[in-house]
């Protein structure tokens, strides 16, 4: 889609997730990237490199009053909360606990004192938006998630907050990513009206990948990483070639980077999940060189 409408493409590393990240992971993505034959015209740029930006979006919303100090932890909210966690981020609803704490958000933000994390004031209502491909969508924030996370108890933005604010500080105006995200549109719009941020980009979410029983795919289906597959001496084209199936462009055949991005089309694509299967797995390591 990018190459075909001429946009530029940002290669951003997403690296704030602390503990769950792991070693190398972003250099060996990059290298991924390279091998597939994907390119990009800017990056990358690795959020750890500056927290300026987000610290600075943080304090204007402490200023304005969005943002209060929570100290409850997972179990606390279980605990406190009638909802199941939500499909795909197993968050649970946050019921509040903490919101007496908005009238000293100032002071204790000022102070840095303690370790807590921060929460933005959610509204009640829906909020309603269209996406290029899943189509017109109605959320409820409050009623699915509450007043959602914007930085950690190690003082570190959190993911709704952190893209928000590259997004608008690096010019993004298209985001094309996995329908798992769909529900964050909502809390990033949010984000955007308070940062008073301009104009908010284009949505679209297209189908994830799954296992047999529904699932993401990950470890509980094997080891179906790329990495794996590379290792095993797969090649790229092969990859590249069962993805464009899955994409509607035809029988699987060995294809590359350049080849698929001529020939994609959003309106070939199923808005129905792709499912991983044993046959799939074969057609990737039969063809090993």
């Amino acid at each position: 889609m990018a190459r075909q409408n001429g946009w530029k493409i940002v290669l951003r590393i997403e690296d704030l997730d602390g503990p769950r990240i792991k070693a190398n992971a972003a250099k060996q993505a990059i290298d991924i990237l390279q091998w597939l034959g994907l390119d990009w015209d800017e990056g990358p740029c690795y959020q750890t490199d500056d927290l300026a930006h987000y610290e600075s979006a943080l304090e204007r919303l402490v200023a304005q009053g969005d943002i209060y100090p929570c100290r409850c932890t997972r179990k606390q909210i279980e605990a406190a909360s009638l909802s199941a966690p939500q499909k795909g981020d197993h968050e649970l609803r946050y019921p509040g606990t903490c919101r007496q704490a908005l009238s000293t958000a100032k002071n204790q933000f000022a102070s840095q004192t303690d370790s807590h994390a921060w929460r933005i004031l959610v509204p009640p209502g829906t909020t309603t938006f269209v996406d290029t491909f899943a189509g017109a969508q109605i959320h409820d924030v409050q009623q699915s998630v509450g007043d959602f996370l914007v930085r950690t108890k190690v003082q570190l933005p959190c993911y709704q907050l952190a893209v928000v604010v590259d997004d608008a500080r690096q010019g993004i105006n298209q985001v094309v990513r996995g329908d798992d995200l769909l529900n964050s549109v909502p809390r990033q719009l949010l984000l955007y009206n308070r940062l008073h941020l301009s104009p908010t980009p284009t949505y679209t979410h297209l189908p994830m990948v799954i296992g047999a029983d529904g699932r993401r795919l990950a470890k509980r289906h094997g080891d179906s990483r790329l990495q794996a597959y590379r290792n095993q001496g797969t090649r790229a084209e092969r990859i590249v070639g069962l993805l464009a199936e899955w994409c509607g462009l035809g029988p699987r055949r060995e294809m590359t980077a350049k080849e698929f991005s001529e020939q994609f089309t959003l309106g070939r694509l199923s808005p129905d999940p792709v499912v991983f299967r044993r046959a799939d797995d074969s057609w990737l390591v039969d063809a090993q060189s």
